[in-house]
């Protein structure tokens, strides 16, 4: 009897030992890595955690993005995205974004100084999927937030 246990506890374990070797060798597909190239539009403006967002349309118009794949390292991806618009007078910058797959998103973050007439040092966060771009900004002068869609092709 003891024997036939044995027997019985070594097919267990090598049935077992299979199967976990069987679920390693099928590995999953990773997470689509969202695409965020390309053209985005839609609005941004300071935020107020009592008030929420209030954009004033009438001063701040359109946002305009357009978004580059630069380089690639160990820790993600380095975009360069182009942000352009009025909000009182014409602007335009361009700026580093550096991103991680999180899913299927990609969340980025930043530095960058517009000098001082547009508010200095801004950090940021923000996160894009294929249809969706967000971001909340803070500078010593401004809090804000912006969202952004895909650009309509003309």
């Amino acid at each position: 009897m003891t024997s036939r246990f044995l027997l019985i506890l070594g097919a267990v374990f090598t049935a077992l030992s299979m199967q976990i070797v069987f679920a390693q060798g099928e590995k999953k597909a990773p997470p689509k890595l969202p695409e965020v190239v390309g053209a985005w539009t839609g609005d941004w403006g300071p935020y107020d955690p009592a008030k929420g967002t209030t954009i004033d349309k009438a001063k701040c118009k359109q946002l305009d993005c357009n978004i580059a794949l630069k380089d690639q390292t160990a820790s993600g991806k380095v975009w360069e995205a182009t942000f352009e618009g009025e909000c009182g007078r014409p602007y335009k910058y361009t700026i580093k974004m550096e991103g991680r797959q999180s899913g299927e998103t990609v969340m980025f973050k930043g530095t960058v100084d517009l000098g001082e007439q547009d508010g200095g040092l801004y950090d940021w966060i923000g996160r894009a999927t294929d249809k969706e771009f967000a971001g909340f900004y803070t500078s010593s002068h401004h809090v804000g937030v912006f969202r952004l869609t895909r650009a309509k092709s003309n």
